[in-house]
């Protein structure tokens, strides 16, 4: 009889502490989602450059940490042997360096093209003339076409 009424202190203990571990992964994951959901409305209005380029780089750290957390707390990862974990991490890092690669390429790609050819110009390039106030379309169309017969 000792022995069950032990077991079940045991498994009692047991259920607390897990209770307790889930509790603080929540919070945890809770913190950060609240952290990045903050630098995200921060940044919002913020102009391009620097600082918004390292704002970027800390939710991207804190979607990391928190992808961390799920995986090795919600899927039972963190108790598993270090073979099992590596079989899933660095299939992951090729991953994540797979696309990297590919962005980095397709960019330099881009950039190129935009240099070299320009029949590829993207249209977010090309500056377009206001048009001028007080002048309907018409008026000036057929000023440039006066201008183009007088040429002629």
């Amino acid at each position: 009889m000792s022995q069950s009424h032990n077991a079940h202190a045991d498994h009692g203990t047991n259920d607390e502490s897990a209770m307790a571990e889930i509790k603080k992964v929540t919070i945890i994951l809770s913190v950060f989602t609240i952290i990045e959901l903050i630098l995200g409305f921060w940044m919002i209005g913020m102009p391009v450059g620097a600082l918004r380029l390292a704002i970027k780089g800390i939710i991207v750290i804190l979607m990391m940490a928190k992808a961390f957390y799920i995986v090795a707390y919600f899927m039972h990862l963190k108790h598993e042997v270090k073979n099992l974990i590596m079989t899933i991490i660095v299939p992951l890092l090729l991953f994540v360096w797979f696309i990297t690669a590919f962005l980095w390429d397709g960019n330099s790609f881009r950039n190129l093209r935009n240099t070299y050819d320009r029949h590829f110009k993207e249209q977010s390039t090309i500056k377009v003339a206001p048009k001028e106030e007080g002048h309907s379309e018409e008026h000036t169309s057929g000023e440039k076409h006066e201008a183009a017969a007088e040429k002629h």
